[in-house]
């Protein structure tokens, strides 16, 4: 390795087929970085088709997920064997500006920084719906939040725009593979569950937002649809009950009541103002958007809550904390 180029392995995980031309695209941003990353892996979750081609026309290294089918375990597969002291996400549908890698390292700077995130931008391939509000961007997988001047703490950056620090990985183990996508189905905050277990462990270091560091993710028209809308929605609440399950609601929501109180708050008043003084009737649609989102999302937390107390009833026991050191693979990482 030379000194111009970072000591950070990106992984890439992918699935399909269907987003061959992405994932080209994806891999291709990465090799444009203003400073190389020491290597790229593309880690395919079970489609041989898929392994096949990446290992014919990439030129990245290539494993397959060897854990549990989904996006957690393709991360850990991953994990098991990159050998850069950080470990950064790209999603398999999204491309890297030139300055992305360099602007998450340098963060790291600071030995308190556990690991980074950038900016989210969406590429709608469809034109945006009107009545789509910015605030409810994470339901595509984009930042939501107005962009500050300068590197913030944030509780968890978002997972497929991210860095961390090899070490994390090692001490608190990786990625639940009872939690996250799988396939299409919207399932998610593995990251969040990660990053609460990692500031739990160490109480005093911090993960960061960082603006400047952007990549830009391909919106297809099927995700600018009310359907996903509504069943991402409901499927977050479910997730995020399954947070709170490992963690505590303490930790696990509290971000998500600063959300409801300054951004859908602030949005609904927004929209308001915009359908009455702009006469915007766009504004009113976006106002219950967000409404809708709120109440369907909370919907699902509470689903999610009360399946886990039948569960409980049942006699179905809940997954020890601390058997997810158990889910990397020992091979070039060890658990300690």
């Amino acid at each position: 390795m030379t000194e111009a180029m970072l000591d950070v392995s990106v992984i890439i995980c992918a699935y399909t087929e269907a987003r061959w031309l992405d994932l080209v695209a994806a891999v291709e941003s990465l090799h444009r970085q203003s400073i190389p990353a020491r290597e790229i892996i593309v880690v395919v979750d079970h489609n041989q088709r898929l392994l096949e081609r990446v290992r014919a026309h990439l030129s990245v290294i290539v494993v397959e997920n060897s854990e549990t089918q989904g996006l957690s375990g393709a991360r850990n597969s991953g994990i098991a064997v990159a050998g850069g002291a950080f470990i950064a996400f790209l999603d398999d549908d999204a491309t890297a500006e030139p300055d992305w890698l360099e602007r998450l390292n340098r963060c790291f700077e600071d030995p308190q920084v556990l690991g980074v995130g950038g900016t989210v931008e969406p590429e709608w391939l469809s034109k945006r719906p009107a009545w789509f509000p910015r605030e409810f961007y994470w339901v595509v997988g984009c930042t939501y939040r107005d962009q500050p001047e300068k590197p913030i703490v944030v509780r968890n950056p978002y997972g497929g725009c991210a860095c961390y620090r090899r070490e994390m990985f090692e001490v608190v183990g990786g990625f639940r593979t009872d939690m996250g996508r799988i396939g299409t189905l919207p399932m998610g905050c593995e990251e969040t569950e990660l990053c609460i277990r990692a500031s739990q462990y160490w109480p005093k270091k911090v993960f960061l937002y960082e603006p400047q560091a952007k990549i830009h993710h391909r919106i297809p028209s099927s995700r600018a649809k009310w359907h996903y809308f509504r069943s991402r929605c409901f499927a977050e609440g479910l997730s995020k009950a399954a947070v709170t399950r490992y963690v505590g609601a303490k930790d696990g929501l509290a971000t998500e009541r600063t959300y409801i109180v300054r951004t859908l708050l602030r949005g609904i008043a927004r929209g308001v103002m915009d359908g009455t003084l702009h006469l915007d009737i766009t504004g009113f649609a976006r106002t219950g958007a967000i409404a809708a989102g709120l109440i369907i999302t909370a919907t699902g937390y509470s689903a999610g809550v009360m399946a886990q107390r039948f569960a409980s009833h049942k006699g179905v026991k809940a997954s020890d904390p601390g058997e997810i050191k158990q889910s990397l693979p020992s091979k070039g990482m060890p658990i300690r």
